[in-house]
């Protein structure tokens, strides 16, 4: 059974980074592409960046992606945080390789989400 697991959210000040976990299991997330979205309060999900499969890590704009294979994890990097990045932080993936679905609705499979607040 696809699983994934995120992890590591909570508060932080702004112009604070952070850095959150996704556990997969069901599956070896290595070879497919996750995505991390994102939905606030009363928006809709938006997607922040998404790592191919066989990639070790990426890199868009204050979010970065890397990978721990042996441990079947992800992890994104949160830099210098506003109050307007606080949501929940989902990963996803549609055990495809390749980075190509243009929204949420092109990824089937999903973690619970952790949620991350910035404020003073």
């Amino acid at each position: 059974q696809v699983q994934l697991v995120e992890s590591g959210g909570g508060w932080v000040r702004p112009g604070g980074s952070l850095t959150i976990s996704c556990a997969a299991s069901g599956f070896e997330a290595g070879r497919y592409a996750i995505g991390w979205f994102r939905q606030a309060q009363g928006k809709e999900r938006e997607g922040l960046i998404c790592i191919s499969g066989g990639a070790s890590g990426t890199l868009k704009g204050r979010f970065a992606i890397d990978r721990d294979n042996t441990k079947n994890q992800l992890y994104l990097h949160l830099n210098g945080l506003s109050p307007e990045d606080t949501a929940v932080y989902y990963c996803a993936t549609d055990l495809a390789d390749r980075c190509d679905a243009p929204s949420y609705t092109g990824y089937a499979f999903w973690g619970q989400g952790t949620q991350v607040t910035v404020s003073s």
